[in-house]
This record gives C-alpha cells, sequence and structure tokens, in this order.
C-alpha cells in the first residue's frame, strides 16, 4: 500500500466511537474529533467515550482526540465523517468551502442532511467541491454494538475509484471485520438511508401488534421499494440481494440494537415524536430520512408506499393504526 495515510474521524457518537476502535485495534494512527471540550477532557481522562460504548477502552493506541474541527481536518489525509446527519451541516456549515480540498471523504452517516434534503456524498460535492471519485461510503450490514463486543461483522466500501475504496477495506479488515469492496458510491448510500426508514415502519408496525408474517411482507415489500428507487436515481447493473442492500435492510429493521426500529415501536405504541426523541436521547435517521426521502423523490415520482406511510405518520400526524391499515392493502 505505500505509503499509511493518516486518518480523521468526525463524529463523536457511537458508530464514530466503533470505526475508531476498528482502525486502532488495526494499528492505525487517528486523529478523532468530538464535538465539546468536555467529552475531549473526558476521554483523555478516562481513554473512553463519555456517552457512548462505554465499555470499549482505548489504551495504548496511537490516537489524537480533539475538539479543533480544522486542525483534525489539517493533519488528517482520509476523512471518516461519522456525525449523526441531522447535525451535519451544523458542525459544517462555517466552514471554509476549500477546506478539505485535497482530502478524501468517506462517509459513514446513513441519512439525508436535512437543510438540502441531500445524501451525504452529494452534500460533501456541492458545499465543498469534493470530487465524486475522492468521495466513498461505508456501510453495513454493521451495529456498532457488536463491534464493541467484537462480534464478526461485514463492512461494504464504495468508491468511484475502486482502488480508494480498498484501501480503506483494507484499513478496517480485521479478525473481527470482513469488507467487500463496491464501485457503486450512490446505491449503497441511499440504501442505507432508506433502510432506516423501513426499519421505523418495521418498528411501528410491531409497536402495533402486528406480526412475524407481516413483518416478513413489509420488509420484502422495502428491499422492492429500495430497488426501484436507487435504480431511478442512479440506473446502473446492482444485486439488491447482497449485504449492502438486503444485510442491512434486514439488521436494521429485526435487531434489538436499532435505535430506528426503537422509536418506530415507540410511535407504534402511542409515543408522540417529540416524547420518544426525548426518551431515547439518540438519533433515530429514519426519522430526518424519510422527510428527506419524500422530497427528493418529488423529483423521480417512485412509488414508495412504505415510506410515504411512515412520512405521514411523523410529519402529518396520521393515526399510526390507520396509516398501517391503508398500507396493508398495497403490500403483497
Amino acid at each position: 500500500m505505500g505509503h499509511q495515510k493518516t486518518i480523521g474521524v468526525i463524529g463523536g457518537g457511537s458508530w464514530a466511537t466503533a470505526l475508531v476502535k476498528i482502525l486502532t485495534d488495526n494499528g492505525h494512527s487517528v486523529n478523532w474529533w468530538m464535538r465539546g471540550q468536555q467529552s475531549v477532557d473526558y476521554f483523555k481522562s478516562y481513554q473512553r467515550n463519555a456517552n457512548y460504548l462505554t465499555s470499549v477502552h482505548f489504551l495504548n493506541v496511537d490516537l489524537n482526540v480533539s475538539s479543533d474541527l480544522d486542525h483534525t481536518i489539517k493533519i488528517s489525509e482520509i476523512l471518516i465523517m461519522a456525525t449523526p446527519s441531522a447535525f451535519v451541516n451544523q458542525v459544517f456549515q462555517d466552514y471554509p468551502k476549500d477546506g478539505l480540498d485535497g482530502k478524501i471523504v468517506f462517509s459513514a452517516i446513513k441519512g439525508v442532511i436535512p437543510e438540502y434534503h441531500a445524501i451525504p456524498a452529494k452534500y460533501f460535492h456541492k458545499q465543498f467541491r469534493t470530487p465524486y471519485d475522492k468521495i466513498g461510503i461505508i456501510c453495513g450490514p454493521c451495529h456498532a454494538e457488536e463491534v464493541a463486543m467484537e462480534r464478526l461483522s461485514y463492512l461494504t466500501i464504495g468508491c468511484s475509484d475502486v482502488t480508494i475504496a480498498q484501501e480503506m477495506a483494507d484499513m478496517l479488515a480485521c479478525r473481527y471485520i470482513k469488507t467487500t469492496v463496491t464501485e457503486d458510491l450512490f446505491g449503497p448510500e441511499i440504501s442505507a438511508i432508506l433502510k432506516n426508514v423501513y426499519s421505523v415502519a418495521s418498528g411501528i408496525c410491531h409497536g402495533l401488534g402486528y406480526g412475524d408474517n407481516f413483518q416478513a411482507v413489509l420488509i420484502s415489500n422495502a428491499l422492492q421499494e429500495i430497488e426501484k428507487f436507487v435504480d431511478a436515481i442512479h440506473p446502473i447493473e446492482r444485486d439488491v440481494s447482497t449485504s449492502a442492500y438486503l444485510g442491512d435492510l434486514l439488521v436494521t429493521a429485526y435487531s434489538q440494537y436499532s435505535r430506528n426500529r426503537t422509536f418506530g415501536n415507540m410511535i407504534g405504541r402511542g409515543y408522540s415524536v417529540r416524547s420518544a426523541q426525548f426518551e431515547m436521547n439518540m438519533v433515530a435517521e429514519g426519522y430526518y430520512a424519510a422527510k428527506g426521502i419524500v422530497e427528493i423523490n418529488k423529483k423521480f415520482n417512485v412509488d414508495l408506499p412504505i415510506c410515504d406511510a411512515v412520512y405521514r405518520i411523523l410529519y402529518e400526524k396520521v393515526a399510526p393504526s390507520l396509516e398501517i391499515k391503508l398500507l396493508t392493502d398495497k403490500l403483497s
């Protein structure tokens, strides 16, 4: 591989923590940006994240933790963006437009940037002029909680420049992480956003008392929606039965660790959006993605009955029991 590039991870949540763990376990030097000096001070005192995956200790690793975004970016050649989508624009809105020049940017965001209704790749391309062949994606199926326990997990690394994707895949591969590479940047990124909406739908239906038989129908129809939508946006030959698509959808829709499913379950049980978000105290990307996908779809006009149902429940305050009952007649 030659020169080993310096890596910066932007974000202080569970997925950022998991990625830093993987990279440092592999012996890589990492520059880690966390929001707030208090979080940084806690980490430096106890070598662990104060709020997420607190069981993971970062002892005897090459790790530079800072709350200075500009410093972290300047000393890193490859940037992994792992900030929840709802806060990405807040983090970067005042950052210089040429601040990412020469950087390779990987997105591990898995959400829509709400202020622009844009997928992360498009956001960084438009806002910072980062060429698409220098933008990549890191997607699952993979839950940060299982990475923390070093349970075998799989990651798909996408970039139109396959050599860049392979370099990142090599950085992340270890005894508990297996990686695959794809040249398809947009398909896995869009699917990673959509699956959060379908996970919310799965949780809503569970909260309403629908059983496993219906869940199987719901998720198989969700995969069909994913295929139609990604083909409309970026029509190339792809197989949505692979792990980056079907696998990521399944783990997010069914896992006990899925915050989107948990959020949806609370909505189905009668919580308001605000009360569910408050009680979870974590970001459910599917909430923001539901609106973003509906906005993006105004251009493409793809039939997405499950996405539309979730949007109406979350944003138009239609009763979940009524909306899902109407949805049952649209599935097959």
